[in-house]
């Protein structure tokens, strides 16, 4: 019985350490961009509510600059915290979904397109291909 009593000791305390290690792991994720999850004219109307920009990044999945952008720029926290305060974020597939028609109607020639968008759907800026974390931060600051 002492040794059951161990042994459940024992996996009671690898449990609670591996949760622990995974909700640090997801505080960790959650300190670079949060991107909106509803459709395009819902960001639209909230842009307009509070009064922000819009951080659209029309990417592909296929896209080698795109993937470094998402695992290396996107997750920086830096990055995360100046994008999530200013800005309505929103990540779509150009390939795909409601991101074909932006991509058209916003004339998207390259994957990744960055374009910073007012709630009434209009380009106030707009940049290509991938960012360092630091070239991000710069574009981000830039966009009045």
């Amino acid at each position: 019985m002492n040794k059951l009593k161990k042994i459940a000791s024992g996996l009671f305390i690898f449990i609670f350490a591996v949760s622990l290690q995974m909700s640090a792991a997801g505080k960790e994720e959650a300190k670079g961009i949060n991107f909106h999850q509803g459709t395009w004219n819902e960001a639209l109307e909230l842009a307009k509510k509070e009064n922000k920009l819009i951080f659209l990044d029309i990417s592909a999945s296929w896209c080698p600059p795109c993937k470094m952008l998402k695992a290396n720029t996107f997750t920086n926290a830096e990055v995360g915290s100046l994008y999530n305060n200013r800005f309505i974020n929103v990540a779509l597939d150009g390939e795909k979904g409601e991101g074909i028609s932006l991509a058209r109607d916003y004339q998207v020639t390259a994957y990744p397109t960055l374009l910073f968008i007012n709630g009434d759907g209009k380009v106030v800026k707009k940049s290509m291909g991938y960012h360092t974390p630091e070239q991000f931060l710069d574009l981000g600051q830039s966009v009045k």
